[in-house]
């Protein structure tokens, strides 16, 4: 055992880094409380004394040397104390071996117990020393295997988990993919330290334009907000306060290098990138492009934006499924509000009644009437004058009679305006 343990020592030592002290500790704990069970004297303030050299492994209580032994676990005979101290008296302490013969068989099994327990112990605690400072930072490992719907991705030394709630929903992931993840948090449970990673953090798009973009990684352009529906749609607002420095193309790169890497990276995910303003209609206005935008209004007191696009710009503005309208939403901290522009539609439908009406008055027929007669073309007494009594009693679905006094109606001398 001796040989076998000093060997143990020295590989942990050497290529697992462990302290040997650190380690002669945790077995000798172990061995300690393995061995209680198995003394039947000689147990007072027992302990277990191993040479960090040679491994050698001794049992040591502190014992009472005695004329005549009363109390086998705490007493020693002095005859027998005098082995270890020549000169011992009665009721002096002093330090004996007390190793049992089958030692060697207990001490092992304690031994490789307490170092696999101590080096699962040692190896959670470096997870969190070198990952507690990593929380937001990017990571790329390979996936590794699958806990239900949890991702276990291989780091190198450590595994890191990336949760169902984590995971980008257009995303597939295989065994061995190589993959980039964001580093959320290390949490510390009952299994010790767990590196949560993700995909779908808004963040790591963040981190990924940091890396991409040396003019955010320097602060010349700051990245102010960043809404995110992972593996769809993410929008960006970006902002210099150098006047000479364009934010959004700095982003974008050179004939669109950066932002394609960055795309790439998110599968292909569509990534809007918007110049930030602190006005936040004029923000939202830039949010909603490439819709014409025909007005937008704020509403302090329910802390809404409404605006009104064209009709064939509604889709474009309220984006799939709602994506624009939610992401500008969750920028700018609003609610916005897009309907359709009807306003020409609603003065030309006003117009349309004040004619009918005005026409009605004239011809001595109902509104709907002369909405009717509208209809059919002729929206005016000018026109009506043109026509025959027989179109006119068609269209509206009257006689021949009725139809003529409509139009006798028109033909008369009209009132000046």
């Amino acid at each position: 055992m001796n040989s076998e343990l000093h060997s143990m020592l020295e590989i942990l030592e050497r290529e697992k880094g462990i302290k040997r002290e650190v380690l002669v500790e945790a077995i000798s704990t172990a061995i300690l409380a393995a061995s209680k069970k198995n003394f039947t004297s000689g147990t007072r303030d027992l302990r277990i004394e191993i040479n960090p050299q040679t491994g050698a492994i001794k049992a040591i209580a502190r014992l009472i040397a005695v004329e005549r032994l009363t109390n086998p676990h705490d007493e020693v005979l002095i005859s027998k104390a005098r082995g270890v101290k020549a000169d011992v008296q009665a009721g002096e302490e002093l330090d004996m071996e007390v190793t049992p013969r089958d030692f060697g068989r207990i001490a092992a099994q304690a031994t490789r117990q307490a170092i696999n327990q101590r080096l699962r112990q040692i190896e959670r605690e470096m997870i969190y020393d070198e990952f507690k400072d990593r929380a937001g930072e990017i990571v790329t490992g390979t996936v590794r295997r699958f806990d239900r719907s949890d991702v276990i991705i291989d780091l190198g030394k450590f595994e890191g988990v990336m949760p169902s709630r984590e995971r980008v929903v257009t995303e597939d992931y295989n065994i061995g993919d190589r993959v980039r993840a964001y580093v959320v948090a290390v949490e510390s449970n009952s299994r010790g330290p767990e590196i949560i990673l993700s995909r779908s953090h808004p963040n790591f798009v963040r981190r990924l334009f940091e890396l991409e973009v040396s003019e955010i990684a320097d602060r010349t352009v700051e990245l102010k907000v960043v809404a995110r529906e992972a593996g769809f749609r993410t929008k960006v607002a970006v902002h210099s306060a150098d006047a000479k420095v364009d934010p959004v193309g700095a982003c974008v790169g050179m004939k669109g290098a950066r932002v394609k890497n960055i795309v790439r990276e998110l599968n292909n995910e569509k990534v809007d990138i918007i110049r930030w303003d602190a006005d936040p209609l004029k923000f939202v206005g830039a949010a909603l492009k490439p819709a014409a935008i025909r007005s937008i209004s704020a509403d302090e007191a329910t802390k809404t934006i409404h605006v009104l696009v064209p009709k064939e710009d509604l889709s474009i503005a309220i984006g799939r499924k709602g994506q624009n309208a939610r992401l500008t939403s969750k920028m700018c901290g609003w609610d916005v509000d897009i309907q359709e522009d009807k306003r020409e539609e609603k003065a030309m439908a006003q117009k349309k009644d004040e004619a009918a009406q005005s026409l009605a008055a004239a011809l001595g027929i109902t509104e709907q009437e002369a909405l009717t007669l509208a209809a059919a073309g002729m929206n005016s007494i000018e026109v009506i004058q043109l026509a025959g009594a027989e179109d006119i009693a068609d269209v509206l679905g009257l006689d021949l009679e009725a139809g003529q006094k409509i139009l006798n109606a028109a033909q008369a001398p009209q009132p000046a305006a």
